[in-house]
């Protein structure tokens, strides 16, 4: 029997530009959102790296004038968007970029929140709580990860739990972004192993959770498939600018995949360990997922899903049964981790078994695992972190 489609109600709010030097393009797409003062919101690596100088030259001859604000910090709290939007309150300005991986992007997008609609971040934790207009953002990755470019979500950290705010509105998403795989060119090897396992993460579990919808599932699925052929190209040979081009549009699939079918249990393991011990929001996210997957791979519809990516990736023959094109994904997933030398154990991070119950309670109460496929108790999740302990 077929299974049963999800109803769903989608509408693209951005405007996506893929291309080699398409930043070049960026005066004339932020002129003909009719701003004439633009925030310029990055971090001290990627101006460093020539890039904001870069985006800063296309604005300013397109007369723009420009406000750079270079303070953003990985993994950015309240206070961090709070000195973005005071600094950009001085400026005047009434247009936003933000250039960078997925922590400059949801600075700027939390900048926009305060900017127009005051308050706190804490305000506009869930979806669609900002009730006036929000600013014209555009949105230039640098790293081929989050795939935030394409989603209507902040992802900001609360100051004193560190837990994981998504602070979600449709008028949050930026009106273009755009695609440029030569400024990846410039990640170190640890962010393109980090951004690049968090993108195919993102393919993942957006194909099973309890969100999907017909149209994340098309995205999910491109997503994978892009990731998978070019991150071991990346990894071999980094200057590759074809996989790079592949890995920077998958992971804006997976961003889509996301804005319609939020993410699972992988994400909600994998944020403790980083809010608790410092841990790459990648390489968590990397240590969990197997887990994670075979977890889910108990549950039918999942475990066919599975099935069915792994025979997209040619890794098992057409009408192979569940169970074995399950087995092999995961296998699949776990070649990925090891050629991007991601750890395998919590105890190589130096944490021991007295840390699991905290470490499960906490991921009990992220919002991303509502929606992974089977239901997840404390005990669950315990029973997660302990597999992957040693």
């Amino acid at each position: 029997m077929p299974q049963r489609l999800i109803d769903f109600d989608y509408q693209q709010r951005t405007r996506i530009v893929f291309g080699e030097n398409s930043i070049d393009t960026l005066g004339e797409h932020a002129a003909k959102q009719g701003g004439s003062r633009v925030l310029l919101v990055t971090d001290r690596g990627i101006a460093a790296a020539g890039h904001a100088e870069r985006g800063r030259r296309s604005l300013s001859s397109a007369g723009l004038e420009v406000f750079l604000f270079e303070g953003v910090h990985e993994n950015p709290t309240s206070h961090d968007v709070d000195d973005c939007a005071a600094f950009a309150r001085e400026a005047e300005i009434d247009l936003i970029v933000g250039l960078g991986g997925g922590s400059s992007m949801d600075t700027a997008k939390g900048c926009n929140f305060i900017l127009t609609n005051a308050g706190t971040m804490e305000d506009y934790w869930g979806y669609g709580k900002a009730k006036e207009p929000m600013l014209p953002l555009i949105a230039v990755p640098t790293t081929a990860g989050t795939g935030s470019e394409c989603q209507s979500y902040a992802l900001i950290s609360h100051p004193e739990t560190h837990q994981k705010m998504a602070c979600g509105d449709r008028k949050a998403a930026a009106c273009v972004a755009i695609l440029d795989p030569v400024l990846t060119l410039t990640q170190p090897e640890s962010v393109t192993a980090d951004t690049g396992i968090d993108a195919l993460a993102h393919a993942v579990e957006t194909a099973v959770t309890t969100k999907r919808t017909p149209l994340s599932a098309l995205h999910s699925k491109e997503a994978f498939r892009l990731i998978q052929a070019n991150l071991p190209l990346v990894f071999k040979n980094p200057t590759d600018l074809d996989a790079r081009s592949g890995m920077l549009l998958g992971a804006a699939y997976g961003g889509m995949a996301i804005e319609n079918s939020m993410l699972g249990a992988a994400h909600a393991c994998a944020n403790p360990l980083t809010s608790r011990y410092g841990i790459v929001h990648g390489e968590a996210v990397g240590m969990m997922l197997p887990a994670v997957m075979r977890f889910n791979a108990a549950e039918e519809v999942s475990r066919q899903t599975y099935c069915e990516l792994a025979q997209t990736a040619g890794l098992v023959e057409k009408g192979a049964a569940g169970e074995e094109g399950s087995e092999a994904f995961i296998g699949c997933i776990d070649s990925l981790l090891c050629l991007g030398n991601i750890p395998k154990r919590l105890c190589d991070h130096g944490i021991t078994s007295d840390a699991i119950p905290n470490l499960a309670t906490d991921a009990g109460e992220q919002w991303t695992g509502k929606f992974n496929p089977r239901t997840l108790t404390v005990e669950d999740f315990q029973g997660l972190y302990e597999s992957v302990l040693r």
